[in-house]
């Protein structure tokens, strides 16, 4: 903890994450699907957390499970991510909104380690998705529960349409 690279931040950020991703699961062990997912993530983002400093851990094959992940979830929520939303509903979907912001942060540190030392792409690639695939997961959860999203309208921002791409939200 003593260290004064970057890396040791990442680590820390990508750890939270993970801890909070089992919170998650412990939360969705009736919606089968999600459960399953986030128990494959919880390896996952350890394997991102020492990929790092360690050897790569992250494929192009893990990414391109996550798209797949990405995809069903976006396919049963594209209605609901058409406007921005605020981040409530279930408890399950607000700890997975918590996780989303931990993968964002977990971007950022890692940005913080380029800054030090060559990161790969893919690694880059692995958690901007992973972000993107837990929002949309928040608001699968809700779904699930019958819970509506509320639309947020910023006042400080022209407000946008948004398209259903692989875009963080």
């Amino acid at each position: 903890m003593r260290e004064s690279a970057s890396t040791v931040d990442f680590e820390i950020r990508t750890d939270s994450l993970t801890t909070r991703i089992g919170l998650a699961a412990s939360l969705t062990e009736d919606i089968e699907e999600v459960h399953e997912d986030l128990m494959y993530l919880l390896p996952m983002v350890y394997h991102l957390n020492g990929s790092v400093r360690g050897k790569l851990a992250i494929s192009e094959e893990d990414v391109n499970r996550l798209s797949d992940m990405y995809d069903f979830y976006v396919a049963e929520v594209k209605d609901e991510i058409e406007k921005f939303v605020l981040p409530q509903g279930k408890t399950a979907a607000c700890v997975l909104h918590t996780c989303r912001s931990e993968a964002k942060k977990s971007v950022r540190a890692l940005h913080q380690v380029s800054l030090e030392q060559e990161v790969p792409k893919i690694l880059f690639d692995y958690t901007h998705l992973l972000a993107n695939v837990l929002f949309v997961m928040a608001v699968y959860v809700n779904k699930c529960y019958g819970i509506k999203e509320i639309e947020f309208v910023s006042q400080s921002y022209p407000v946008r349409k948004r398209k259903s791409k692989k875009v963080e939200s």
